[in-house]
């Protein structure tokens, strides 16, 4: 069933690479001392906003990929390197220290509007969510109904992240740092694979091309 397969994939490399539960941390560092209504304001206006951002991103990303001239082969091989990219950091705990290092410095920067940046840029709707959104849109092959599931994936996963952000002094103490640094790596694995098959895809249909 090719379109469960699509959606299966889609929402698994999307919820890997937002990684809603691992951007607690970096949510509770950014909005420490503000109450709890505060709190809730912030993290639904930076899901809904990072939500926006990558549905746009689905809707014109064949089209940017026809205006760049980039072809699908090209941009599922340099995708895919990408997002291997973010799953090593992952893997090698630089994802984490990372977020906190942006957050700490935006929070100095501009305290103003936290949900619009840092939270939904970039760390929910950052480089890795961008590009996996770009590849699964090009994906669909211009058909609706795989577009409309990219779309629902897409809204599923920035909910799960207001919902994580929700209870995010519940999620800290539940996971602990331990268990926060376990998640990403195993989250990382699974990143990684998914970036991997992006690369041999692209390969294979580079080939398939020059034949």
């Amino acid at each position: 069933m090719p379109v469960l397969n699509y959606v299966t994939s889609s929402f698994v490399t999307l919820t890997v690479v937002i990684d809603p539960i691992g951007l607690v941390p970096a949510f509770i560092a950014l909005t420490l001392g503000l109450d709890a209504a505060q709190k809730r304001a912030i993290g639904w206006r930076a899901s809904t906003i990072a939500c926006v951002i990558l549905i746009v991103t689905a809707l014109i990303g064949d089209w940017f990929l026809v205006q760049l001239q980039i072809g699908l082969s090209a941009f599922q091989i340099s995708g895919g390197i990408l997002l291997f990219g973010v799953a090593a950091r992952m893997i090698l705990g630089e994802h984490m220290r990372q977020e906190s290092r942006e957050a700490e410095s935006a929070a100095r920067e501009k305290v103003t509007d936290l949900a619009a940046f840092p939270l939904a840029i970039p760390l929910i709707a950052g480089p890795g969510a961008i590009t996996a959104t770009l590849l699964l849109a090009s994906r669909t092959g211009g058909n609706y109904l795989w577009l409309l599931a990219l779309i629902l994936i897409i809204a599923a996963v920035s909910l799960a992240s207001a919902l994580s952000f929700e209870l995010a002094d519940v999620i800290g103490r539940m996971l602990g740092r331990t268990g926060n640094i376990v998640v990403a790596r195993l989250l990382g694995i699974v990143l990684a694979a998914f970036a991997t098959q992006y690369v041999i895809d692209g390969i294979k249909g580079a080939f398939d091309l020059a034949k």
